[in-house]
Formats: structure tokens, C-alpha cells, sequence
């Protein structure tokens, strides 16, 4: 008796010893959720998606006009407003850096963290890109007679940029090997660069440029290269530093001196010229990058 007694003491004590544990565990991981700095990375998070939803937004509430010379010639526009979306879209993409920042600085990575960024950027970089070129699609179809009564069936191809920005993304949630470098071109450079097409649109001097950006047949040309681009394992590189070495970081240097030459010389017109030569210095030196 005095036997079982002891083993029925020394259970209970384990059980006890095990409660409490898992008390203490569970104590910790509250504290460890409810605590305000942890959650700033999901705020900006969060406010990435707001500015996503803001862009959109801005896009759908802009129709276009339609307006006629004295010779009866047809003539489109999309009002201004637009370029707010471009704006919101930039917005997203400075505090979806600023999370990841403010993630290694809090010290808070997490699981939630990364499947919630996923998400907002899907939104951000892929939704509202997306009604841009749906909105230039409609233009550039009404551009031509009977072009307000297109079928929709020729602007659904706008909407390939957020599948394949939802791939893309969970591709990358999934492959632990893209710190240094990324399989195929990353969700927020497409949308900025879509971004990028208002912007230019509106400040454009050359009227070649506006009639590329009015081009339906070239706007299709763009979308099945940017979603290439995006699903493809093309080896392009990350803007995360090692180091600042010359010999370690030569493409991302050559890059940045592009980029800068090209902002001062092309205003908007950089954005696609960046983007261009961005993966153009990648697969010059895949084997420095991989």
C-alpha cells in the first residue's frame, strides 16, 4: 500500500510539476503577443495594406472622359486623380520596408508576422497595380471607335499581375534561401513599377511615350513579362548588405549609380529604365549573386 501510495504521490507531483510548465509557457507567450513594441512590424504591416486599399480606391473612382475636337476627332483621358494611387502604392512600399526594419529591430519575426506581410503586399503590389493597367486597357480600347463598349474579356488580362503576385509571394514564403538574393523579380518592384505608368503618363513631354502607354498591344506585352518575371527563378538580387565592400556588393553599386543618373536625366521615366537594368545587372552576375 504504502508503495502505491508513493507512486500516486510522485505522479501527482509530476502532473503538477507539468501544469505548471505549460502554465508558465503559455503566461509567456501571451506576454510575448500583448507586448506593444512587438507589434509595431504588424502595424506597419497593416498600414502597408491600408495604403494598398487606398490605392485601389483612388483607381476605381476615376472614370475616364471622353471628349471631341471641333472635327469630331474622339479624344481620351483618365482624370488626374489617379496619380494618387501611385502615391499610396509608393506609401505601401516604404513602410513595407519599414516593417521588415522595425521586425530585426524589435526582434519580433514571426510566422504571423510574415504571412500577414504576404498579404498586404498582394494588395498593395498586386491588386492595385493590376486596376492601373485595367484602367489603361480601358483607355487605350477607347482610344478607337466603339472602344467604350469593349469586351471585358480584353481587360481581364490586367488581372494575371495579382495571381501572379499571389504565387510569387507564396513561393517565397515557402523558399528559406531567398535572404540574399530572389528567385525571380520581387512583388513590391512590379508594383512600383506599374506605379510608375500614371506618373510618367501625366508629366511625359514625348508623345511617343504616351502612345507606348496607350498601346493595347504593348500593354499585353507588359503584363506577360511582368508576370514571367515574377513566377520565373530568375536569379536576381536582394538589397540586403553582408557587407559594404566593393567586391561583395559591385552589381548592387553599378545599380545604385544607374539608378541616380537615370532619376536625374529621366524624372519618372527611371522607374522602368531602374527596373530594366535591375535585371539586367542580376543575370550579368548570377553567378556573384546565387
Amino acid at each position: 500500500m504504502c508503495e502505491c501510495a508513493d507512486v500516486r504521490i510522485c505522479e501527482f507531483l509530476k502532473a503538477g510539476s507539468m501544469n505548471s510548465q505549460i502554465r508558465t509557457s503559455a503566461h509567456s507567450h501571451i506576454i510575448h503577443i500583448f507586448t506593444p513594441m512587438k507589434q509595431i512590424p504588424n502595424l506597419l504591416t497593416l498600414l502597408n495594406l491600408f495604403f494598398g486599399c487606398l490605392a485601389i480606391i483612388s483607381i476605381l473612382q476615376n472614370g475616364i472622359s471622353i471628349m471631341y475636337n471641333a472635327d469630331g476627332t474622339q479624344l481620351v483621358d483618365m482624370p488626374e486623380k489617379i496619380w494618387m494611387a501611385s502615391l499610396f502604392i509608393g506609401l505601401a512600399a516604404a513602410v513595407d520596408f519599414l516593417d521588415g526594419f522595425a521586425a530585426r529591430l524589435f526582434k519580433s519575426n514571426s510566422a504571423m508576422g510574415k504571412e500577414l506581410d504576404s498579404l498586404a503586399d498582394v494588395v498593395s503590389f498586386g491588386v492595385a497595380p493590376g486596376m492601373i493597367l485595367y484602367q489603361f486597357l480601358r483607355m487605350s480600347f477607347m482610344k478607337q471607335e466603339n472602344g467604350v463598349d469593349v469586351s471585358l474579356l480584353w481587360l481581364l488580362p490586367a488581372l494575371l499581375i495579382p495571381c501572379a503576385a499571389a504565387y510569387r509571394l507564396a513561393k517565397f514564403n515557402l523558399d528559406d534561401s531567398q535572404r540574399y538574393s530572389f528567385k525571380g523579380v520581387p512583388t513590391p518592384a512590379v508594383g512600383l513599377l506599374i506605379a510608375s505608368f500614371p506618373l510618367i503618363y501625366w508629366t511625359a513631354d514625348n508623345e511617343t511615350v504616351v502612345n507606348v502607354l496607350l498601346n493595347k498591344w504593348i500593354i499585353y506585352a507588359i503584363i506577360i513579362f511582368l508576370v514571367y518575371c515574377m513566377i520565373s527563378n530568375l536569379p536576381l538580387m536582394a538589397f540586403k548588405f553582408k557587407d559594404f565592400s566593393l567586391k561583395n556588393n559591385l552589381p548592387r553599386f553599378i545599380l545604385f549609380l544607374i539608378a541616380l543618373v537615370a532619376v536625374v536625366f529621366l524624372h519618372w521615366l527611371a522607374v522602368p529604365v531602374i527596373f530594366i537594368f535591375y535585371i539586367i545587372i542580376s543575370l550579368a552576375f548570377k553567378n556573384k549573386i546565387s
